[in-house]
Formats: structure tokens, C-alpha cells, sequence
């Protein structure tokens, strides 16, 4: 319908009534009010109907000069104008939200919860939709709060029906910053299912506390031994060596600490120290020289150390590998398998929809193409890769293959020109695929309606569809990663990074592609499984879909795939949470467990072995290495002490040389 803006009357109209309630010709013609938003409106007969609104100019009628026209002048001043602006409006029925999988509804509903279209149910899937009204509102309400927080989906859980439930997901009708045309509408698209209750899983209650009791146990114990062995003798060994060095000094009462023995215990290295004391304070009493010491070789504070961390790793690394392991026969349930299918088959048709949406607006501008002038050729070249993002070159080809006009980027690879209209593969190989929408300009007609000769020649306007953009479209949130792949599976687009012709990451995955391939007098149909290979090394299980790009339309005669394929442990499953908490307990035991020990071996055991060496050296008389405490602590403690015992030794080796100097030698009879 074309309505006049000054007045709001229409002025022609084809079709169906348009619903006009509520419309402002008038506000919305003006130019500054920008792009006008479409609304959804009730019609007479109750069904909401969608308006399209869009500012049209249109030449002005030529009108017979004389008097009477004269007089309506100031009337209407613009009239005389080469051409007049008026208001074209147009109504379609709301479409319906296209559904996936079976046992599934899908609703259009408004900002208040009234559904406005809705796809063919049936069967079961009709009988619940009647019985759960209250979810389309509830769904509104939360897609209407979701649009002040930024959360665009989500999910409601309906009442038990008949030992089934009502899930149903909902999703806005606007982009994420909720700056498209489409955000004004307050329209949400429900899709719901009836599923059984999910089976409550075994109890892990008993399984954790047991688990946590011997990680105490074990905890308890390590740390018993390590104070029995090292801390408790390293501590002994501190007091000793204190007493001993206060025993060298020069005041009477301090010469009697040399009287006490020191004790020897501890295990290995504490105890060779206690036994390198004692023979240094019997070398300070003079009781006995230096006693060199053999070396023994049996198990230390480091083999003590790793059969802790032994005992540590016998808990964790069971519950990384083996507790709570998943079966792969009861992995995934069927439903979710099915559920990936249907979410594979909704990005399908994404992708199909964009590529017949590029075949059709590329159909239009090859008919506003027909007969122009260059001018008008080059513009209108422009204006439509301006209004399409997806095409990355779009050019002109004459009937020998040529280019002869082009904007954009630089085309990858032309082709020979084809007939009629579609989407086309134009390479098979190279560093970017190189895909193509192309239309045929028809030929323009003079004022008879015959062809001009000039414009007889074929020529063809095609435009390269970026990868990019490809890759955009195949990306969906929770179907993991995503592939685009030709006839003979190689692939094209990707959500993840890929090469270019390159074939799946997966045999497996391959073969359920194979699956697909349409058989002599058959489409194809959609292929799902539970793949026990990962499609990457290392990713386990993993739930994985191919299905056919189209089965009608411009893209039906490619042979494209979209396969889809998700680590079944980000399916959020209960087993799976069950399999990922024990493996985390089990993992950070080993990391805690590792980290202690690693502590202890850097702070005690490597001091504590360097000290065992120099205090046997100086127990078997080397008196010349100067010991210089590193460590603040009981090992640098003792080193301290035992710098004090070599400089008494030393001073009283010193003495007993000089006082066999000074003894006078017996002189022989003449």
C-alpha cells in the first residue's frame, strides 16, 4: 500500500487489507526520523500481522496548466516537483519459527506473552501445548528482563505432565546490543520438548567421605614420619651442637658441656651428623683423632621423601584415572545426541538461508543492472556490496569471462560465465576457498520490446561470499566446534582455525559424513552418534552430527556438510560433573602433595645432606674448610656451631704443635 504522507490516505494498494491502526504517515515519512522500525499490529481478523515500512519517491503526475490549478497552488506547492515522497507500507503474516527434531513445539510470542505464530504440531507435542500456556509468558517476562542485562537466551523448566517434563529454551528477536530494527518488536521464539525426569545418579556422598577420611589419614602420617625423621632429630641435632660450641669457650662451667655425650638418633643423615658431633667432642677431650668416615649407601631423607610422595600419588592418581570413570556405552543419553542433530540442522539452515538470501538480492541487482548506464551500473555495483557484508568482491563478467566492472576487494578466481542463477564452488584448492553467488542480467528491451542488440550478449554480475562471514555463520554458542565441507568432505568454513581444503580432524568423523551422502534417487539425510575417538588427540568422547546443507534451493546441488562435533564433557551431564570433581580432588592432592614435598626438599633435605657432608669431613679431620651458614634455620644453626668447633680444633692442634716444640731433644754422648 502507497499512502500519502500529508494526509495518511492511501493512494493504492494491491493485495490483502494492511492493518493501519495506530500508524503516523505522516511522523514516520518525515527524512529525520531515519530508518523506520517494522511493528507488529493486530488485523481485523485477531491474527497479528507485521508492517515493513519504507520511503519511496515516485514522479510527479503532469498536470494541465490553467486558472483552477493556479488557485490549488498554495495548497499543495510540491506538486509541480519532479517527483513526490510517499509511504509504502506492507503487511505479511508473522512466520513462524522453524523447528528442529522431533517431539518438538515452536512459538512466536510477544512482549506479553501471546503467541503470534506458531509451527505445525501434532500428536503429543499438540496435546502439551495446550496444557502448559503459563511457559510462553514466563518466557516473555524473562527474554523482557534479559534485554536490561544482556542475556539474549536461556531456558525455562516447566511443571511434571505424565512422568514428563517441559523444557523449553527461548531466545529475543533483536541482536546483542540490541540496536538492530528487530529489537523494538519485544518478540521472543520459544521451542520446547517434553523429556523424562532425569534418573537420580548413585550416591557419591559416601565415596567423597571416604575419599577426604584417607586423605586425612594419609595426610596425618606423612607428617608423623617426616617430624619423627627430620624435624624432631634436626632439632636434637641443634641443641647438641649449641652445647658443644659453648663448650670450647674459655670460662670454666662451659668446658663441662664437652662431658656430656650427644645422642645419636634419627634416620640416615641426622643420625651420621649425631655420630660426627660425637666424634668431635672426643677429639676436643683428646680421647681420640680424627675418624674418617666410610660411606654408606642405603636409602636417605630423599628416599624418604619419595615414598611419601609415592604414598600422596597412590590417592590422587586413582581418582584422576580410575574412580568415577564414565562408561562409553552410557555416556550420553539419546536425547542428547538427538539434541545436537537438531542444533546442527538449525545452523544448516542458517547457512542455506544465507546463501539463498545472496542468490536473491543478487537476482535483483543483476534486473537493475539491465540496460543501465555505466553511472548507474557503478552505483548501483556499490550500493549492494555496501548492503551486504557477506560479499567480499562483487564484479561484472561479459560472456568471453572478462571483468568489466568490479568492486570491492580483488575477485580470488573468476569463472566462465554460467547460465541462470545459483551458488557455485570456484575453486578446490589454494589458501581460500573461493565461493560465488551469481545471476544473469537479463537483456534490456526497447520502447517495442525487442532486445537491443547491444545488450544481447550474456553477461553475469557475481559476488565472492567471504569466508569470514562464512565462518560467522557456522559458529553457534554449545554445538562446539563446527565445519563447512564440500562433496568430497574437505573443509570450507570453519568456527575453529583451519587450512583451507584440509579434511577432518577425525576418520571417525569423516565416516559419519560418509553416512550423509545422498544415495542414487535420494537428498541425504542428517547422521548423529557418540564418537569414542575425540576429534582432536586427547578429548575423549565427544557427540558429533553431519547433515546435508540443503535439500532444495541454490545450494542443494553442492554436496555441502555442516557437521558439528562437542566433547561430551561439556555436555554438563551429572555423570560427567561427578568424573570432573573426582579427577579435580585427585589433581589437586597432587599438586598440594607435590608442592609440600618440593618445599621441603628445597628448605631441609638439600641443607640438611650438605650439612651431613661437611660435618663428617670435619669429624675426619679436615680442618681447613672455612663452613659458612646459608640457611636461618636449624641446618644453618648447626653449620654455625660446627665453624665453632673446627676454629677450637684448630687452635688446639696449634697448641699441641708448639708444645712439642718446646720440648728440648736429648743430646748425644761424645
Amino acid at each position: 500500500m502507497l499512502l500519502d504522507p500529508h494526509t495518511g490516505k492511501p493512494l493504492a494498494a494491491s493485495g490483502e487489507e494492511v492493518p493501519l491502526t495506530g500508524v503516523d504517515a505522516a511522523a514516520l515519512a518525515r527524512p529525520d526520523t531515519g530508518n523506520i522500525a517494522p511493528r507488529v499490529v493486530a488485523s481485523g481478523s485477531g491474527a497479528p500481522r507485521l508492517l515493513l515500512f519504507a520511503r519511496v519517491s515516485v514522479p510527479a503526475a503532469g498536470r494541465k496548466q490553467d486558472e483552477n490549478q493556479d488557485q490549488a497552488g498554495d495548497l499543495r506547492g510540491d506538486q509541480d516537483a519532479e517527483s513526490r515522497a510517499l509511504l509504502l507500507v506492507v503487511s505479511e503474516k508473522v512466520a513462524a519459527p522453524a523447528v528442529y527434531g522431533a517431539g518438538r513445539t515452536g512459538q512466536l510470542v510477544d512482549r506479553n506473552g501471546k503467541v503470534c505464530a506458531s509451527a505445525p504440531t501434532t500428536g503429543a507435542a499438540l496435546a502439551a501445548a495446550a496444557d502448559h500456556r503459563a511457559l510462553p509468558a514466563a518466557a516473555a517476562d524473562a527474554a523482557q528482563t534479559g534485554v536490561h542485562t544482556g542475556d539474549v537466551s536461556g531456558s525455562v523448566l516447566g511443571d511434571g505432565h505424565h512422568g514428563l517434563r517441559r523444557v523449553t529454551g527461548w531466545g529475543s528477536v533483536a541482536a546483542a546490543d540490541g540496536k538492530d530494527d528487530a529489537s523494538g518488536l519485544g518478540l521472543t521464539v520459544l521451542t520446547a520438548r517434553e523429556v523424562p525426569p532425569a534418573k537420580a545418579g548413585g550416591d557419591h556422598m559416601w565415596f567423597a567421605l571416604v575419599a577426604a577420611g584417607v586423605l586425612v589419614v594419609i595426610a596425618v602420617l606423612v607428617t608423623l614420619v617426616l617430624w619423627g625423621t627430620m624435624q624432631r632429630p634436626l632439632l636434637r641435632l641443634h641443641l647438641s651442637a649449641a652445647r658443644l660450641a659453648k663448650g670450647v669457650g674459655d670460662m670454666p662451667g662451659e668446658r663441662a658441656e664437652l662431658a656430656r655425650p650427644v645422642p645419636v638418633d634419627g634416620f640416615d643423615e641426622p643420625g651420621r651428623i649425631g655420630r660426627a658431633l660425637e666424634s668431635i667432642r672426643r677429639q676436643l677431650l683428646g680421647e681420640t683423632g680424627p675418624e674418617p668416615v666410610q660411606p654408606r649407601r642405603r636409602p636417605g631423607v630423599r628416599a624418604l621423601v619419595l615414598v611419601c610422595a609415592l604414598v600422596i600419588a597412590a590417592w590422587g592418581v586413582p581418582l584422576l584415572f580410575l574412580f568415577n570413570r564414565v562408561p562409553a556405552a552410557k555416556a550420553v543419553p539419546a536425547a542428547a545426541v538427538a539434541d545436537q542433530r537438531a542444533r546442527t540442522e538449525a545452523a544448516a539452515d542458517r547457512v542455506q538461508r544465507s546463501l539463498g538470501r545472496s542468490r536473491t538480492d543478487l537476482a535483483a541487482a543483476a534486473s537493475a543492472l539491465s540496460g543501465a548506464r555505466p553511472e548507474r551500473a557503478a552505483e548501483v555495483l556499490r550500493r549492494e556490496h555496501d548492503d551486504h557484508p557477506t560479499f567480499r568482491s562483487l564484479y561484472v563478467l561479459d560472456r568471453t569471462g572478462a571483468v568489466v566492472r568490479q568492486v570491492g576487494q580483488q575477485p580470488l578466481r573468476t569463472l566462465v560465465p554460467p547460465t541462470g542463477d545459483g551458488i557455485t564452488q570456484v575453486n578446490t584448492s589454494g589458501k581460500i576457498p573461493a565461493i560465488a553467488a551469481y545471476a544473469r542480467i537479463p537483456a534490456a528491451r526497447n520502447a517495442k520490446g525487442a532486445k537491443k542488440a547491444e545488450d544481447t550478449a550474456p553477461a553475469v554480475v557475481v559476488a565472492e561470499i567471504g569466508v569470514d562471514e562464512l565462518n560467522d555463520l557456522v559458529t553457534r554458542p554449545g554445538l562446539g566446534k563446527v565445519w563447512l565441507t564440500d562433496k568430497h568432505h574437505r573443509v570450507l568454513a570453519a568456527s575453529v582455525g583451519f587450512e583451507a581444503f584440509e579434511p577432518l580432524p577425525s576418520r571417525r568423523l569423516t565416516r559419519l559424513v560418509a553416512k550423509t551422502d545422498a544415495a542414487p534417487g535420494s537428498a541425504g539425510n542428517p547422521a548423529s552418534a557418540v564418537l569414542h575417538a575425540g576429534t582432536a588427540p586427547g578429548e575423549g568422547l565427544s557427540v558429533a552430527a553431519a547433515v546435508p546443507l540443503a535439500l532444495k534451493g541454490p545450494a542443494a546441488g553442492l554436496g555441502w556438510r555442516v557437521v558439528s562435533a562437542e566433547p561430551a564433557a561439556a555436555l554438563k551431564l551429572a555423570a560427567y560433573q561427578v568424573q570432573a570433581r573426582t579427577m579435580l580432588a585427585g589433581l589437586l592432592a597432587l599438586s598440594a602433595g607435590g608442592a609440600c614435598l618440593g618445599w621441603l626438599y628445597i628448605v631441609v633435605v638439600g641443607p640438611l645432606r650438605t650439612l651431613t657432608g661437611c660435618a663428617e669431613r670435619l669429624a675426619g679431620g679436615d680442618r681447613r674448610t672455612v663452613l659458612f651458614p646459608v640457611h636461618h634455620d636449624e641446618c644453618g644453626s648447626v653449620t654455625r656451631s660446627l665453624e665453632l668447633l673446627r676454629q677450637a680444633l684448630v687452635e688446639r692442634d696449634r697448641g699441641a704443635g708448639a708444645d712439642l716444640a718446646a720440648v728440648p731433644t736429648p743430646s748425644r754422648a761424645p
